[in-house]
């Protein structure tokens, strides 16, 4: 009774402001104070507790816009049966309130995934050399995007379904099962391979974040992996988009996929008489001198050779992709500077033998390469 006597009061002190008017009103004057409650509430418990508990202005923070949401239905939902509303605005208002709840419902629901995962890596915070980090980090990253998606389009999915003419359209299309079906199938096909990859790569994991990878000849690391592709960062700082279905369907190299050690490669052509046992001994002398080498492998090897030169083979380790460049390029530029300095007669070089010519009577020479004469001889 009491709220009937405010309303006939109000009807006749406003009686000449259209009805519509007056539920419009009421209706945003209510979100209007819903807002304001929020924005005095936060202030109030971030002063109280924001010095000693910074979690729960965290808390608060990400929870912002649902919560804003909620204390906005909440406030419609106590206004508009009261509200002076025909059924003509009256009904579309009431299925609005229902879709928007449908929304905070899955906006909720995102919140909580997010930050459970945010709470589950903060045990994870350097994944550049823990390969138990990388591995969890991958997981829960590729989870949450899947779990987001679902989640975004079941919300979706649910609020058209209140529709009349939608529900009608999706029950036909569920009972026809036909061409339509097909169409829809095939029009959803790299979304759902896609999807289905990102589960595959986060229990199978071929890649992980921050896996040094080679993919169309371009080097780089695995920076980020979506719910439907993956950003590689490459050596030059360039970014790299790549499908997830990508990694299940074609090859590719992952150079960190159990273990982010490397061994590089240094490759020399000297003179045969260059004295390989002494560049060995430098050779393990100047690594273990290195900051980048990380104690494992040195080695240094005759892999071939041809008529005018040997080639060496040095193998160096490192901790990881970067440092093992990094490595090569050290120990290449002090071999070459050891060889010019230390050992001059090991640089390459070409031979020759003069014999007289025969066309000025032995007053000039001319230039035989060996391998000709031997073939001479032979003859």
């Amino acid at each position: 009774m009491h709220w009937q006597a405010l309303m006939a009061d109000i009807d006749r002190m406003f009686g000449w402001i259209p009805s519509w008017f007056i539920g419009l009103s009421l209706v945003a004057g209510a979100i209007l104070l819903a807002l304001s409650f929020y924005r005095i509430a936060k202030w109030l418990l971030n002063r109280a507790f924001g010095t000693r508990l910074p979690m729960l202005s965290v808390f608060i923070e990400r929870t912002s816009g649902p919560a804003q949401l909620a204390l906005c239905l909440a406030a419609v939902a106590l206004v508009l049966p009261l509200a002076p509303l025909d059924d003509t605005i009256r009904t579309p208002m009431m299925r609005l309130f229902v879709v928007a709840v449908i929304a905070l419902i899955g906006w909720i629901s995102i919140r909580i995934v997010d930050m459970s995962a945010a709470r589950y890596l903060q045990n994870f915070r350097d994944v550049t050399e823990n390969f138990v980090a990388r591995k969890h980090v991958t997981q829960v990253r590729v989870f949450k995007r899947v779990t987001d998606t679902i989640i975004v389009i079941i919300t979706v999915s649910t609020a058209l379904m209140t529709f009349d003419s939608v529900r009608q359209y999706g029950v036909s299309l569920f009972a026809s099962a036909g061409a339509a079906g097909i169409i829809v199938g095939l029009a959803a096909r790299p979304l759902l391979s896609n999807l289905i990859a990102g589960l595959q790569i986060a229990i199978t994991q071929p890649i992980r974040i921050e896996d040094a990878v080679i993919i169309e000849n371009e080097w780089g690391w695995v920076e980020d992996i979506a719910s439907t592709y993956v950003v590689i960062r490459l050596w030059d700082w360039r970014r790299m988009v790549v499908p997830l279905s990508y990694f299940i369907e074609k090859p590719f190299q992952n150079w960190t996929r159990d273990t982010a050690s490397l061994i590089g490669v240094i490759a020399l052509h000297v003179d045969y008489r260059a004295d390989v046992p002494r560049i060995r001994s430098w050779l393990e002398e100047a690594v273990k001198q290195s900051k980048l080498w990380d104690g494992a492998v040195v080695n240094l090897q005759v892999i071939d050779a041809d008529s005018r030169t040997i080639e060496l083979r040095a193998l160096v380790s490192a901790r990881n992709a970067p440092q093992s460049w990094d490595l090569r390029c050290e120990i290449r530029e002090k071999l070459v500077a050891f060889i010019r300095d230390e050992m001059p007669e090991a640089l390459p070089r070409d031979r020759a033998i003069l014999i007289p010519s025969a066309d000025n009577d032995g007053d000039l020479l001319q230039r035989v390469a060996p391998e000709k004469v031997r073939a001479g001889a032979r003859n």
